[in-house]
C-alpha cells in the first residue's frame, strides 16, 4: 500500500516543489533512510500538467551502501517491487527493464516475463539483450540498441556502457556462435543457450518473430538440445518447458541454428561458452540491467519523444558516478499526467544527473496501471513501503529492479 497519504504528518514531509524541469531540484527535502541514503519527492511543471517525483539518492562513496540487481531468483519470473526488496533486505528500489508482457500475436504462446536487455546480478552475467526488433516499450534514441545497460564496476562507480554476448557452441565437427543467453527471443537463424537461471518458463517464444519484427509468425524450423555435464542427452524438435538442472544446459536453435543442432546425436560431446564484454569499460560490472540511455554528458540524446506523457521510472547518474539517482513518478490521478521522455531527461539533468538512463513505465497517460514503483523502508521499519502511488492503485510483478543496500 502507498504511504503517499501519510506524508502530511510524518516526518517525510516538507519536499518543495522544483522550479521546473530544468530547475534546481536538489532543494527538495529529504529523509535519510540509511548511511549513505536519502528519500524525496517534488513537483514537477511539465508540459501536461504537474507531476510529481519520487527519488532515492544514493550516495556510493559511503563504503556502507550498495546498489545490485534485484529479482525473483530466476530471468523469466516476475515479482512486485516491495516483495523482491523485502526478500534481500533491501531499504529501498525501483523497477527495471522493459519485459515480455504479452504475446497477443503469437495465439498458443505463452509470454514469458523475461527482460528486454542484457542483467548482471553480483558479477554474474544472467542472460543477454535480445535482437532490437524484438524489445517491448517506447521507442529508444537514434543509435541506441537493446545491449545499453545502466551498470555498477567493481570501483563502485555508475555507468553507461552497452553489453554483448560473446559465445559459442563448439562440438567435434564445428564451432557455432552463440546468438542467445537465457532471452525470450533469438536472432534468426541462431542458436540459444538457457541455463537454470532462466527457470521454468516455455522456450517457445525465442523462436517467434524475426530480428526486425516482433510479431512475425513462430519459426517452423526449430530444434533443442539439452546438454549435460558437456554430453547431448536429449533433444526434441519443438523447444519445451520446466526448469533447468544447475549442470545441465538446453540449447534451442531456429533456422541455420536447428539445422546445426540436428547433427548432434546422444552422448556428443560439446561445450558451450559466453560471457557479456562491455564496449566502453575495463572495469567489470557488478550490476547492469536494461532500459535506454537519454541524457549524457549533461545532455539529452537527440530524438527524444517530447510528445507523449506517462507516469515512468529513471536513473540518474551524478557526481562522477559516485552518485545514483532512482526516480520514480507519482501515478496517482492528479498526477497521472507524468512526463515525457525528453522531460524526464531534462528533471535528470537538473537533479544534478550527467548521465540519465530510462527504465520501464506506462505507455501513455490514459494507462490504468504502470509499472513504475518505487520503495522504500523507514528507519527502524521491518519492511519496505511504496511510496509513489502505482497508475491503478496496486504494484504490478516486474521481472527485475535496481535495489539499494546498506550496512549500518
Amino acid at each position: 500500500m502507498s504511504t503517499l497519504g501519510t506524508l502530511a504528518g510524518a516526518a517525510l514531509t516538507g519536499a518543495a516543489p522544483a522550479s521546473g524541469v530544468d530547475g534546481d531540484t536538489r532543494r527538495a527535502a529529504a529523509t535519510r533512510l540509511a548511511p549513505g541514503v536519502q528519500y524525496r519527492y517534488f513537483d514537477v511543471p511539465a508540459s501536461r500538467g504537474t507531476a510529481r517525483a519520487h527519488v532515492l539518492d544514493v550516495d556510493l562513496r559511503d563504503p556502507r551502501t550498495a546498489v545490485g540487481l534485484l529479482y525473483p531468483g530466476k530471468v523469466a519470473a516476475r515479482s512486485p517491487v516491495s516483495a523482491l526488496a523485502d526478500g534481500v533486505g533491501a531499504v529501498g528500489g525501483i523497477n527495471g527493464d522493459f519485459f515480455n508482457i504479452t504475446e497477443t500475436q503469437h495465439p498458443g504462446v505463452e509470454a514469458t516475463g523475461a527482460p528486454v536487455g542484457p542483467a548482471i546480478a553480483d558479477g554474474r552475467a544472467l542472460k543477454a539483450a535480445v535482437p532490437d526488433g524484438q524489445r517491448f516499450g517506447p521507442a529508444m534514441p537514434p543509435g541506441i540498441t537493446t545491449e545499453a545497460v545502466l551498470g555498477v564496476g567493481v570501483d563502485r562507480r555508475a555507468r553507461l556502457d552497452k553489453l554483448t554476448l560473446d559465445g559459442e557452441v563448439r562440438t567435434r565437427d564445428a564451432r557455432l556462435p552463440l546468438g542467445g543467453l537465457n532471452q525470450y527471443a533469438l536472432p534468426v537463424g541462431s542458436v540459444g543457450a538457457f541455463t537454470s537461471d532462466w527457470g521454468a518458463a516455455s522456450r517457445v517464444r525465442a523462436t517467434c518473430g524475426t530480428d526486425t519484427s516482433r510479431g512475425a509468425p513462430c519459426s517452423t524450423d526449430t530444434h533443442e538440445v539439452t546438454v549435460r555435464h558437456g554430453r547431448v542427452v536429449a533433444s526434441a524438435d519443438t523447444p519445451g518447458s520446466g526448469p533447468i538442472a544447475d549442470d545441465s544446459t538446453v540449447l534451442v536453435g531456429r533456422e541455420a541454428g536447428a539445422q546445426q543442432l540436428r547433427k548432434l546425436s546422444a552422448g556428443d560431446r560439446v561445450r558451450v561458452r559466453h560471457r557479456l564484454v562491455a564496449a566502453e569499460s575495463r572495469m567489470p560490472l557488478r550490476f547492469a540491467l536494461g532500459g535506454y540511455p537519454v541524457l549524457r554528458d549533461g545532455a539529452p540524446l537527440p530524438g527524444l519523444d517530447a510528445t507523449t506523457s506517462a507516469v515512468r521510472t529513471a536513473a540518474g547518474i551524478a557526481d562522477g558516478g559516485r552518485r545514483l539517482l532512482l526516480l520514480s513518478l507519482d501515478g496517482s490521478p492528479e498526477f497521472r499526467t507524468g512526463l515525457t521522455i525528453a522531460e524526464v531527461a531534462r528533471t535528470l539533468r537538473g537533479m544534478g544527473a550527467e548521465d540519465g538512463f530510462s527504465l520501464d513505465g506506462g505507455g501513455s497517460s490514459t494507462l490504468v496501471s504502470s509499472t513504475s514503483t518505487l520503495v522504500a523502508r523507514a528507519p527502524g521499519a521491518d519492511a519496505v513501503t511504496v511510496r509513489n502511488n502505482p497508475s491503478g492503485g496496486v504494484e504490478r510483478p516486474v521481472p527485475n529492479g535496481i535495489g539499494v543496500f546498506s550496512r549500518t
